[in-house]
């Protein structure tokens, strides 16, 4: 199921996106927190330094980690709970890749013009 196929790259790609959700949760959780500042607070500044396009491509990053995570999770759970889920482990690995795929085609069609600032 390992050593350089498609289950090793799942895990690799699970555990990855997991960890960078984690440190995402963890920035915006502290930089929510500069709220209680007020008004005249650091907060606006750093929504300000947000607005910058690597943070937007950062924005893509999280939303597809966050999907093909929730994705692949569902492909764990299946492997977990089944008894056809780890004979059909690869099969379902490239249906998340495709599933997250389908998810952000869609968002990207709406973010990439607001990154390029042409809509």
């Amino acid at each position: 199921m390992y050593r350089g196929r498609e289950g090793q790259w799942a895990f690799v790609l699970h555990r990855l996106s997991g960890v960078a959700l984690a440190l995402f949760l963890l920035l915006h959780v502290l930089d929510i927190s500069l709220v209680m500042f007020g008004p005249d607070g650091p907060f606006n500044a750093f929504l300000a330094f947000y607005h910058n396009w690597p943070f937007r491509v950062g924005l893509l990053m999280v939303i597809a980690g966050v999907v093909y995570h929730a994705f692949n999770g569902l492909r764990i759970i299946l492997m977990d709970f089944t008894d056809w889920g780890v004979k059909y482990q690869g099969a379902l690995w490239y249906g998340s890749l495709g599933l997250t795929a389908v998810v952000g085609i869609p968002v990207l069609w709406k973010i990439v013009p607001e990154i390029l600032g042409i809509a």
